[in-house]
């Protein structure tokens, strides 16, 4: 916790004050500076000062809080107590006047962060209401913010934390003048914000300090948006059933169902329905949603229709969606725009060739598109003994936080996974650790919607990836296995943002992306539509998705010598060997084994049972 204005030895130092100096005006307005500063423009620039006693939990709060807005696009920075007197105060002691000095220093720093249009967090004791005062007095005489957050923690629990020692070392007379032993802390009468952290989580006071924000009209409401489901309330289900009953209504199709999942959900936050023509040209134009910020929305997510269902429809306030006869959703205040299939696939694709399996699905559907708000009437459930699968994003942050994770790393994939792909995520929870994480958790999370004909089908991947983990080959003790509801669109780079973008609603925070995402070869020339290096190189350049840091693909090989899957060494191309996609799938309808180290042999053993049960 914050304790560098604790003292440790006492120096005390004189400085000559400057007089000849004249305060220039700056030429750059502030909400000029707020139109270009971070990706939810506006200016949001303000103080949030962070006091209490040492081990109280200030600088644990503000890098998370730090950490929360940023992921939000809003640039925000920490100054904390230890790090502050490492650098600008390390000339200052623990005297009256140093720390008075140091404060001040602090302040006027803060202030020039906040006067940049960045939300400067403060982790300081400052036990002295007049320097508190004081910081507060810079801060308004130039029109900025500033927030007050007393972090009310008792003196008994940050004894009982006391991560540093310093309260034992008080205790027993080897430091003077500490805040809470042997000098007072003037508790703030008026803050802004209390915060008792020895009560409640850090995500708590999170969550307290965000609402302070919003209601300031520092952070805006889409900022705090995680995951936007859009079911029906409990409450008025039954109405919103019996008025789906009397509504005209419009068949949709298994694929359109699986996109009414993934938006009834939450995947697609913050969007309220398919998209209406707004959201689509933003999505097709610009890879984003822009009203309220920048949202990553590569793939656009909409519902077609054909010439006589628009004209039977238009006009109408609200209809019922129906699958297999019976109503799953009511589409309110409808809006219906021109469906331009070969320009669409163009932008989406890069190809409008019927020989992709999606551009072809695209070019058979409506030649109308249809957007506007809907209303979920119940959880999509498919029947097929993989439901228990299907974790809403609502119900993955809750399985992350009964494991305690302080990581989720996500791994997607469309394919069974071979011991290279283990050695990767192995890898990536150990390169965690070492940054400091203690239990990072992996998200392992299969694509569940529609995918081409000839990739494995869902329930054999389930299989094969269960296997892996019965065999420890994965760690099921820090591995959640999910279906992510979403259809394969198999557009390359685009998708991509798509599926790292969805991810961040279940609270992930690392996503691995491998080689070719969402790619596959060339209808007619059979080469790689995409280049299967853009894929990586567009996620970490992709604008709204700065909750996510991206784990690129490390090529793995088979090496012969130590007969594993092995991090490829160029130096040494003789030690290993590829096995392609084609070849295990050769060696499974033939019943062979691969290369011992391959893939576990119990996972292996459903690859071989799939492949030839579509012989038979």
């Amino acid at each position: 916790m914050a304790s560098g204005d604790q003292p440790t030895v006492g120096i005390s130092t004189t400085m000559d004050k400057a007089t000849n100096v004249v305060y220039q005006q700056q030429h750059v307005s502030r909400a000029k500076r707020g139109q270009v500063l971070g990706q939810r423009g506006g200016f949001r620039g303000c103080t949030i000062w962070f006091t209490g006693l040492s081990g109280a939990g200030k600088t644990t709060l503000s890098f998370a809080l730090e950490d929360f807005l940023i992921s939000q696009g809003i640039p925000t920075y920490s100054l904390d107590g230890d790090n502050i007197r490492h650098g600008l105060n390390s000339n200052l002691g623990f005297s009256p006047t140093d720390r008075e000095e140091n404060i001040r220093r602090v302040s006027e720093v803060a202030k020039l962060f906040a006067d940049g249009g960045i939300v400067c967090l403060t982790s300081f004791i400052s036990p002295f209401k007049k320097d508190r005062d004081t910081a507060r007095k810079i801060h308004e005489a130039d029109g900025l913010h500033f927030f007050e957050c007393y972090v009310n923690t008792s003196l008994q629990v940050c004894e009982e934390r006391d991560p540093k020692g310093l309260y034992r070392k008080a205790r027993r007379g080897e430091i003077k003048g500490f805040t809470g032993i042997d000098q007072r802390y003037e508790a703030p009468e008026s803050p802004e914000l209390t915060l008792r952290a020895g009560e409640l989580s850090i995500d708590e006071c999170v969550q307290q300090v965000v609402e302070m924000l919003q209601k300031q009209g520092i952070i805006p409401e889409s900022a705090t948006i995680q995951i936007k489901e859009l079911f029906v309330e409990c409450s008025k289900a039954d109405a919103a059933r019996a008025e789906a009953s009397l509504l005209p209504s419009l068949a949709i199709s298994d694929v359109d169902l699986q996109w009414v999942q993934v938006l009834a959900e939450g995947w697609a936050t913050p969007l309220a329905g398919f998209m209406r023509e707004k959201e689509f040209l933003q999505s097709q134009h610009f890879g984003c949603l822009l009203d309220g910020g920048i949202v990553n929305q590569s793939i656009p997510v909409v519902l077609a229709v054909c010439t006589a269902d628009k004209e039977r429809l238009e006009g109408c306030p609200a209809f019922a969606l129906t699958h297999g006869g019976r109503n799953v959703a009511i589409m309110r205040t409808p809006e219906f725009y021109e469906h331009r299939k070969e320009e669409r696939c163009c932008r989406q694709f890069g190809t409008c060739n019927l020989g992709h399996p999606y551009v072809k699905m695209v070019f058979e559907s409506g030649d109308w598109l249809c957007g506007g708000d809907i209303e979920v009437l119940d959880r999509i459930f498919w029947n097929d003994g993989l439901d228990k699968y299907r974790l809403t994003p609502k119900e993955l942050r809750l399985k992350f936080q009964e494991l305690n994770a302080d990581a989720v790393f996500a791994f997607q994939l469309r394919n069974p996974i071979h011991n290279g792909h283990a050695l990767l995520i192995h890898d990536t929870k150990r390169r965690l650790v070492d940054r400091g994480y203690r239990n990072p958790v992996l998200l392992l999370h299969p694509l569940g919607g529609w995918t081409k004909d000839d990739d494995v089908a869902l329930p054999w991947r389930i299989r094969q990836h269960q296997a892996l983990m019965d065999e420890k080959v994965l760690d099921p003790n820090s591995t959640v296995m999910a279906i992510f509801p979403s259809p394969m669109m198999y557009a390359g780079p685009t998708e991509v943002q798509w599926h790292a973008k969805a991810r961040m609603a279940t609270g992930a925070n690392f996503y691995i992306v491998g080689r070719d995402p969402a790619g596959m070869p060339h209808p007619d020339t059979k080469a790689d539509l995409f280049n299967p290096t853009h894929g990586a190189k567009v996620l970490t350049m992709a604008p709204g998705l700065t909750q996510l840091e991206i784990v690129p693909f490390r090529v793995a090989a088979y090496n012969k010598v130590t007969r594993s899957m092995d991090f490829y060494d160029p130096e040494k191309p003789e030690n290993y060997m590829f096995i392609s996609g084609t070849k295990m799938r050769s060696l499974a309808r033939a019943g062979e084994t691969p290369p011992e180290g391959f893939m576990s042999p119990l996972a292996w053993k459903v690859m071989v049972d799939y492949y030839q049960s579509l012989s038979s």
